[in-house]
């Protein structure tokens, strides 16, 4: 009789055992989905398209090295310009240039983005001047040249339009600086559109040109 193991322990050894089952199924879940989605770190894809106009579209994943954060530096640089000066219908460039989610704010540290507040065709944007719609395009004379490290300089041909035609195209020379850190702190809405955390902390018009927003379409 003393070697005979009464029901009640046998029950309480049991359901022992399959709790210890489940905890040690539950840590290989954990770390298999921590594996499976990096909630805690930025993954960073290009999406490229062939301009021939091919339907075609290839996503590449961007390895964190030195050659590829520079591509991606450089791409963020003309992005930026194309965000900040080709102008669409109102409603998109409100967006886009708004202080509540858009990308300019979003993509410029503050001094940058009061500064960018001031221009002329920011300020007709924001209140609904001129009435009709036009546009403006930035077409870039040749990629962003590095001056050192996380400074560039870019040049780019800017013209605006509307139904009575087109102003004349003009070169424009921006030098653009950016700021990045390891831990930068990204709001979980800027993730899609800012990965990495990468904030432009200079925008300069280089020569006499003046700003785009504030020279070419008068």
């Amino acid at each position: 009789m003393q070697n005979r193991i009464e029901p009640p322990v046998l029950l309480s050894r049991l359901l022992l055992f399959v709790f210890a089952g489940c905890v040690v199924v539950l840590f290989v879940m954990f770390m298999s989905l921590q594996n499976m989605f990096p909630l805690t770190r930025p993954e960073v894809f290009f999406i490229t398209t062939k301009p021939e106009g091919a339907s075609i579209i290839q996503i590449d994943e961007l390895p964190p090295n030195d050659k590829n954060l520079e591509a991606y530096k450089q791409a963020f640089v003309m992005e930026y310009i194309r965000v900040r000066n080709e102008i669409e219908n109102v409603s998109v460039m409100r967006q886009k240039w708004g202080s509540a989610g858009g990308l300019v704010a979003a993509w410029s540290t503050p001094d940058v983005y009061k500064a960018f507040q001031k221009t002329g065709l920011y300020n007709a944007i924001i209140q609904d001047y001129p009435d009709f719609e036009f546009t403006c395009n930035v077409n870039f004379i040749g990629r962003p040249l590095q001056l050192q490290n996380n400074l560039y300089t870019v040049r780019f041909e800017y013209f605006c339009k509307d139904n009575n035609g087109q102003t004349n195209k003009k070169d424009y020379t921006i030098q653009v600086g950016l700021t990045m850190t390891s831990d930068a702190q990204i709001k979980w809405n800027e993730r899609l559109n800012n990965p990495l955390g990468v904030k432009v902390s200079r925008y300069a018009v280089q020569g006499d040109t003046g700003d785009p927003l504030d020279t070419v379409y008068r």
